[in-house]
């Protein structure tokens, strides 16, 4: 019914969380080797905002939300528990699924980051002997 709206909340806050990181790593010296974290939580905002709109639209698609007010069919007909207990099951569920993933994705990266600078590293090393 409205499971969608959590993993959008996180969205939201991670959005404004990474704009305010952005921000900061202008000021900072860039390691070329490395991943602003602000793009990793770009990742995190794609999947997110992604996964909530194919959600929203599902929901749309079967009836579940409409164009009038309260825009919640669960709300209108007075299922607002359940519609509560599905939030808190379901959709945060999603939302940590979601994180996870982009935690493995993170994780991943940093370990490919790891090996490529070990590489340089190597390279330069060799080129001075």
């Amino acid at each position: 019914m409205a499971c969608f709206t959590v993993p959008a909340a996180e969205a939201i806050i991670t959005t404004v969380a990474q704009r305010i990181i952005k921000s900061k790593e202008k000021h900072q010296t860039v390691d070329e080797s490395k991943i602003p974290f602000s793009t990793k939580l770009g990742w995190l905002n794609k999947l997110l905002w992604g996964g909530s709109a194919l959600l929203a639209f599902e929901h749309v698609w079967h009836g579940e939300v409409i164009p009038t007010f309260p825009f919640l069919t669960a709300v209108k007909d007075g299922e607002a528990m359940e519609m509560l207990h599905e939030m808190a099951t379901a959709g945060v569920c999603m939302a940590l699924l979601v994180t996870a993933a982009w935690g493995v994705m993170v994780w991943v990266s940093s370990i490919i980051e790891k090996k490529s600078r070990d590489k340089d590293t190597a390279k330069l090393a060799g080129g001075l002997a």
